[in-house]
């Protein structure tokens, strides 16, 4: 490549980057396309709608029919945003949380009022029940003529389709109609042109998608098996506004600015490139969250940055290849080359298993933390562009303009052997100690407090308390003023959320008896001088449920065997994957250990740290086990498989503690300048990088060995023992 074009190529980069900042700060267009600005924000950072249905009933509904009702709307609200949450509150009620949209009126008119649906015959006999439909779809499809109509698509259950073919069946000769029935009245009444016995059918006639849509609306809705009355609607303000924002990005902004001084601190000329890389991974970021819709809470704030601290790790691995090779005295280009490709397999492996555990998080987890796996998982897929090809592309550029000087990209030294293995009884039993440490904890927590950790509201439920005020307040006034009075009564976090264009504050706690309710009220009426009637009170159920914590066990082992399958698959050896998952189920304890020692709030954010975790501990693994796999095949004779393994974990030394470290800067600035909640989700995160990464170093390469010595010998003398037999 001529110089001239590498010089162009280097400003059409260095113009990217510029055009990519320009656009993440202030957008395109006048609706700011792809700015940060345009993201969408989340119930608790921009507010949103919530409201409360009441089952209509004397009697309270099964918890069958609940979840089942819980599901179907979790599914139609889904279309206001991908945030959207559906939770029980008491026995009988049902709280819809909508983020990012204001007009509560407008909502409930589309969403509709949930009501009894029937499909009636002709002749007045019952066809179906609205529990007996699955889905309902506005589309649109060829008729006879070649011409385009709209329809509603509907798909039964296997009652509903063995019901709808008999009355089908009876209707098609004489094209009865059958009439669709929503709280007493008729809604459509298609006639019936064929027998349906597939449970697939198809409601023709409509003059207009938006006509399709609003039946296709009603049946959904009308397919609960509940019926609901509205009890109250509201507009939510921010829970954390703006406070939460600017503090996460301070947060950001520190760590991202500690990140590039470490770099370039560390590799020199190649730590400025990784740096120019990470600001287009930055912004290159926040342009997708952007594009695609992404609704974007407090844990996918904590997604985005912590994601900015890993996206390091992939330069670090290629970096300390290209050193390596530079030391053996290859040439700058040559270095480069075989740097980038050796350092290509442990890259993949490490975000594929990172990928697996985002993706498990978003197929198990709801609402916020959805957005968390969502927002991890397109900033690990953009870190591996960029560092895969953006960096690869940059110093290539820079080798072809003379910038060839080893000392430039710092030349690797032979780093000495540490004796692991030689250790690896004290290591095993120091995590001994901190495990069985950690279940003394929850047992003696168990004991006194009734639980093993400190389960959040979102877990156990307990009592919201509705404040008017006799005006409005300021989050900083509330903090400051208001909450200090629930604090001097209940034991435990008090959460709190405004209800925007009122004067309205509602305050959740843990169950509070008559005494605790009596005393708060009697303290707002001296203090701020309020009416009694101003201050309700009702008993909230757990968002979350045991349901919940099974999802989160689930969750963490879908994941780990996943990514079981995948090394072994990559590996070729079982003995790496099952070492790995031991490392993981290490990590997971030590982490659960911290939560109950420091008594840290179990919530929502619970799973996604816990997942969090299984993904970045398997990816420090997996850049050990690539070396331990490579020196593995270039075996000298004499060689033994000890001094192997303790020479492929020290070679990944710096590695694992550099990656680790700059993770743990971004995490440990959302720790110092976030808010509770990111507290919350960011102390046990640290302390899962520590153990990550010392079960990486001091523990995966000798379960390893482990593994590979005891059972090699065992399946040595077994083959031996059958040859013997059969030569007898």
């Amino acid at each position: 490549m001529k110089k001239s074009r590498a010089v162009v190529y280097l400003l059409l980069i260095l113009a990217l980057a510029a055009g990519l900042c320009y656009t993440a700060v202030y957008g395109l267009g006048s609706d700011k396309s792809g700015s940060a600005a345009s993201i969408k924000q989340g119930l608790d950072l921009a507010g949103g709608v919530s409201i409360t249905y009441q089952v209509v009933g004397d009697e309270d509904p099964s918890a069958e029919d609940m979840s089942d009702t819980i599901y179907k709307l979790q599914k139609r609200v889904e279309n206001y945003s991908s945030e959207a949450q559906v939770y029980q509150e008491g026995s009988d009620r049902i709280n819809i949380e909508i983020p990012g949209v204001d007009d509560a009126n407008a909502i409930l008119e589309e969403l509709g009022k949930p009501g009894s649906l029937l499909f009636m015959a002709s002749d007045g006999t019952e066809v179906l029940t609205g529990s007996d439909i699955v889905s309902a779809r506005a589309g649109s499809q060829k008729d006879d003529m070649g011409n385009s109509q709209y329809v509603v698509q509907l798909t039964l259950n296997e009652e509903g389709t063995k019901k709808f073919a008999d009355a089908t069946t009876k209707a098609a000769p004489t094209h009865d109609q059958i009439y669709i029935i929503y709280d007493g009245s008729i809604i459509s009444a298609p006639s019936v042109q064929n027998a349906i016995t597939d449970g697939s059918a198809v409601i023709t006639g409509q003059r207009s998608y938006e006509e399709a849509e609003e039946l296709a609306s009603t049946i959904r809705i009308g397919g609960l098996k509940l019926e609901l009355e509205e009890m109250r609607s509201n507009v939510v303000g921010a829970q954390l506004g703006q406070s939460a924002i600017q503090s996460s990005l301070k947060a950001g902004a520190v760590g991202f600015a500690l990140i590039v001084v470490f770099m370039i601190a560390v590799y020199y000329f190649m730590g400025l490139t990784a740096s120019v890389a990470l600001v287009i991974y930055t912004t290159l970021d926040i342009m997708l969250l952007s594009a695609f819709d992404v609704t974007l809470t407090l844990p996918g704030i904590a997604g985005f940055i912590l994601s900015i601290g890993m996206a390091v790790d992939a330069n670090v691995i290629i970096f300390a290849r290209i050193r390596e090779e530079l030391a053996k005295g290859k040439v700058v280009k040559t270095a480069v080359q075989d740097g980038f490709g050796k350092a290509f397999s442990a890259i993949l492996d490490g975000n594929v298993t990172t990928l697996i555990a985002a993706a498990v998080l978003g197929i198990m987890g709801s609402g916020s933390i959805r957005g968390f796996a969502l927002t991890l998982a397109i900033g690990i897929l953009v870190s591996m562009f960029t560092a895969l090809i953006i960096t690869k592309w940059i110093l290539n550029f820079c080798v072809v303009l003379g910038v060839e000087n080893p000392k430039v990209y710092g030349i690797g030294r032979e780093r000495k052997t540490i004796n692991f293995l030689g250790k690896k009884n004290i290591f095993f039993i120091l995590s001994a100690v901190v495990i069985i440490g950690g279940f003394v904890v929850m047992g003696i927590n168990k004991a006194t407090t009734g639980d093993a950790l400190n389960y959040s509201l979102e877990f156990k439920g307990g009592t919201s308390t509705t404040v008017a005020f006799n005006e409005e307040m300021s989050l900083e006034d509330i903090e400051a003023n208001v909450v200090p009075i629930f604090e001097g009564v209940v034991n435990g976090s008090v959460q709190t959320q405004k209800v925007a264009g009122s004067n309205e504050v509602i305050f959740k706690t843990s169950t509070l008896d008559l005494d605790q309710r009596t005393e708060i009220s009697d303290a707002l009426v001296e203090k701020f001088g309020i009416d009694e009637s101003a201050i309700t009170a009702e008993s909230i159920s757990s968002t979350i449920s045991s349901e919940v914590r099974q999802d989160a066990v689930v969750a963490v082992g879908i994941a780990t065997i996943c990514m079981l399958i995948y090394i072994w698959l990559r590996f070729k050896d079982i003995r790496f994957g099952a070492s790995s998952v031991i490392a993981l189920l290490h990590d997971v304890l030590v982490v659960l250990a911290v939560y109950a020692v420091l008594k840290v709030p179990v919530g929502s954010t619970f799973i996604a740290c816990m997942l969090t975790i299984v993904g970045y501990s398997i990816n420090a693994t997996i850049v050990i086990f690539d070396r331990i796999r490579e020196n593995k095949a270039q075996m000298r004779r004499g060689e033994s498989l000890e001094d192997m393994v303790n020479a492929s974990i020290s070679q990944t030394l710096s590695r694992s503690i550099f990656t680790s470290l700059t993770t743990f800067i971004m995490v440990a600035c959302l720790y110092v300048f976030g808010v509770s909640s990111i507290k919350e989700f960011a102390l046990p995160l640290m302390a899962g990088i520590v153990s990550g990464t010392y079960s990486s170093v001091c523990l995966t390469g000798a379960m390893w060995y482990v593994f590979r010595t005891r059972l090699g010998e065992k399946n040595h003398n077994k083959k031996a023992k059958v040859e013997k037999k059969a030569q007898a």
